[in-house]
């Protein structure tokens, strides 16, 4: 996962015409706006002109829950006042349970110099469509009706403060909003004190974010051989690896692997290429089938593969404990 740092903070500052041509968003706000409006689903007031949304009583609005329904409003109506940073989250994404609150406390903090709009992808799967999310959680910074910015996975708090605090710096020229939204508190909030980053896992990531693979692999079982219980380390670890396997992902490895059941590299080819394309269920329910119907070093290598794919998603991702106990099934 990618550190967010200053070359995010370019790409805010030059309001990245890559990204936004990348992202269509054209779609939801057509069909946002052919919704008709209802008390129920009506998206907070707009921001008065030169200042950050609010709520109708004075008190800015800092987070929302955003729907295909209110995307137009709560979003890109939004982000021509102040940056509106996009938090694509799902129930049984771990790594999003880590990321929202500390987003959340921070978009608090920041007294609406810049919204946060949380998405539930399960729930408004066009938006993540639109976005073209491919793994969560994925944040996405909306400026002016474009994304300008992005980053994965969860992220430590010093990082975050970080980043927005580059961010507003790229953008308060051009959004008003958010020199308004700073003076309503007092000016603007000084960051506190950032704890220093372990230079280990900036090795690590630098490597990842150069595509390095193996560099970063080898950094993060560094880190582990002298501290074996390190938990963020082993779960970038997992990530890396599997990064790795899907960088040359092929996409017919699941045809391939649906005419040869009983080619155990075939299906784990194929589960990783379905783990990549978000195919989460589908990839587990094929390696515990592989485990159902092998023995010996097939059945081993088959679970195994398996239960690094679990380490993906967290204990508490429900398809995880689905599949684990179909797995117990399988091989008792």
């Amino acid at each position: 996962m990618a550190r967010p740092d200053s070359r995010q903070a370019a790409q805010a500052a030059a309001l990245s015409s890559a990204m936004a041509g990348a992202v269509d968003l054209s779609g939801l706000k057509a069909r946002a706006e052919a919704r008709p409006s209802s008390p129920a689903s009506s998206p907070s007031s707009p921001a008065p002109a030169g200042g950050p949304p609010g709520d109708g009583a004075g008190a800015p609005v800092t987070v929302l829950d955003v729907t295909e329904a209110s995307f137009q409003a709560d979003v890109i109506d939004r982000s021509m006042d102040v940056p509106v940073v996009v938090d694509l989250w799902a129930e049984w994404c771990g790594p999003c349970k880590q990321l929202s609150p500390v987003l959340e406390k921070l978009a608090a903090e920041g007294g609406g110099a810049w919204v946060l709009a949380k998405i539930d992808v399960d729930a408004n799967p066009r938006i993540s469509q639109a976005f073209q999310v491919q793994s969560i959680p994925m944040v996405i910074v909306v400026a002016g009706g474009q994304p300008v910015t992005s980053f994965q996975g969860a992220q430590p708090e010093p990082q975050l403060r970080q980043w927005i605090a580059q961010l507003l710096d790229a953008l308060r020229e051009q959004m008003p909003g958010i020199a308004a939204a700073e003076a309503r508190g007092g000016g603007e909030v000084e960051a506190p004190a950032e704890e220093p980053e372990d230079p280990r896992f900036i090795a690590a990531e630098d490597a990842l974010e150069q595509g390095d693979y193996a560099g970063a692999q080898a950094a993060y079982e560094q880190i582990l051989a002298a501290e074996p219980a390190n938990a963020e380390a082993q779960a970038a670890l997992a990530q890396v690896k599997f990064l790795a396997r899907a960088a040359s992902a092929d996409p017919s490895a699941i045809a391939r692997a649906d005419a040869a059941p009983d080619d155990v590299d075939a299906q784990i080819a194929a589960a990783d290429a379905e783990v990549a394309t978000q195919q989460i269920g589908e990839a587990f329910d094929r390696l515990v089938r592989t485990v159902a119907r092998t023995a010996g070093d097939d059945r081993d290598r088959a679970r195994t593969h398996l239960v690094g794919l679990f380490e993906l998603f967290g204990t508490e991702d429900e398809r995880v404990t689905t599949a684990r106990r179909a797995l117990a099934r399988a091989l008792y």
